[in-house]
């Protein structure tokens, strides 16, 4: 099958698929399309258990093993969702939790990263299992951010206070990013311990405690630097017409040019994405468009956003056919989901704790950010990018089962625990 092949597969299993859940399961869209095509896929290997010699899944092993996950989220997918999502993000609430949101995306995801790291590194010795510290960090960095992707679909359907909202849109905006960037440092030292691995692309070798510090701040400065200076660009050039289809244009220029060359220049272009979106979002249609044009706008990004995201949701669901399962992999992966979640909470609850000292935060803040802080594509991305190994078959299992519990379990259930602290 070639590239328009795959892409008009996906598109008429995502649009059957969402018609279903729509007619019949009435399902929260991205849960709904997950566990549709979950279902399918698990439905497909029951059949070749109880039929051997049916070649089916092999033919659909082999279609899904030429889609490089990664590569088409990462490098194609991410800067549309992201900056879909900025888009929406109320800059006066921002404002207001900033502290809190860059706290939480820094100071939180490390404490997250080192603590799965620790747990799982336990976990895994007392398993059988032989993995070096360094991959659990690395599954620690990957696990830890919270899904803008996921969040942000399931924040549609809630009816939280808009600071609260803020608080989890802008940590899981800025947390993707800050984790992409030590996700890459640390590849980049397991490739100088190891030698090249060749699953993630070029790596700087030989890198010591200061030489990740810098590497951080070119990453993130640099992306936060280029998204600003493009959708300053984008919005001047708005500023000066109205039309909506050239300014509609303009902002799809503004994400595929400014992503690319975010790569082009080895910054974060999720990053770049998030700054210029709320640049634009903010800013752009308060000043420099008409009510029409923003009106334009807002539903075409709220549709390519819906269909990208059917599109991945989709994706993770049947990616289950291309992992290889383990019986002692699945049981680690079912206590890395406690880990998961255990670590979360307290990444959350010191900083929350310690800000509480000068700001107001609602009753169940801890758990309501435990709870609604989702996992999704960009984890199982991170994990089918990891370098060939020993050890990756374990990760991208315990990274599948997080993920899947995390949509489904955490994302049908999140507004129950909003009714009941809020």
């Amino acid at each position: 099958m070639n590239l328009f092949d795959i892409i008009s597969l996906l598109m008429v299993l995502a649009a059957t698929f969402g018609y279903i859940n729509h007619r019949w399961l009435k399902l929260e869209p991205t849960v709904g399309l997950l566990m549709i095509s979950l279902a399918s896929s698990l439905g497909i290997m029951l059949l070749h258990w109880i039929f051997p010699g049916w070649a089916i899944v092999h033919q659909l092993q082999t279609t899904l093993s030429n889609i490089d996950f990664n590569r088409t989220l990462m490098h194609g997918m991410l800067g549309f969702l992201l900056f879909a999502g900025a888009l929406h993000v109320d800059l006066e609430y921002f404002i207001k939790r900033k502290l809190t949101i860059a706290t939480l995306a820094t100071v939180g995801l490390l404490m997250s990263t080192f603590m799965v790291a620790y747990l799982s590194w336990w976990l895994f010795r007392l398993l059988g299992f032989e993995v070096n510290f360094l991959i659990c960090l690395i599954f620690g960095s990957l696990i830890s951010p919270t899904d803008p992707i996921a969040v942000m679909g399931t924040l549609k359907t809630l009816d939280a206070p808009q600071d609260l909202e803020a608080n989890i849109a802008g940590e899981s905006l800025f947390n993707d990013g800050v984790a992409v960037v030590v996700f890459t440092a640390l590849v980049a030292m397991l490739d100088a311990q190891t030698g090249p691995g060749g699953g993630h692309g070029a790596h700087e070798g030989g890198m010591g405690g200061l030489d990740v510090l810098l590497f951080f701040l070119r990453e993130a400065g640099g992306g936060a630097v280029l998204g600003l200076a493009s959708g300053y660009l984008a919005y001047r050039m708005m500023l000066s017409i109205d039309d909506y289809k050239v300014e509609v244009l303009i902002t799809l220029a503004l994400v595929m040019g400014a992503y690319s060359l975010a790569w082009t220049l080895h910054v974060s272009g999720p990053i770049a994405m998030v700054v210029a979106g709320i640049l634009i979002g903010n800013r752009g249609k308060a000043l420099a468009m008409s009510e029409e044009v923003a009106d334009y706008l807002e539903k075409f990004w709220e549709l390519l956003d819906e269909i990208l995201n059917a599109l991945l949701f989709m994706l993770i669901g049947v990616e289950v056919l291309v992992i290889s399962f383990s019986g002692k992999g699945v049981f680690a992966g079912l206590i890395v989901i406690v880990i998961v979640l255990l670590a979360r909470f307290i990444s959350v609850w010191l900083p929350i704790s310690l800000i509480g000292m000068r700001n107001s935060f609602p009753r169940g803040v801890t758990r309501i950010l435990t709870w609604a802080g989702l996992r999704g594509g960009i984890s199982v991305a991170l994990a089918l990018s990891l370098p060939p190994s020993p050890e990756k078959s374990l990760i991208l299992t315990c990274t599948y089962m997080v993920v899947l519990f995390s949509i489904v379990v955490q994302g049908m259930t999140i507004k129950k625990v909003l009714r009941r602290y809020l």
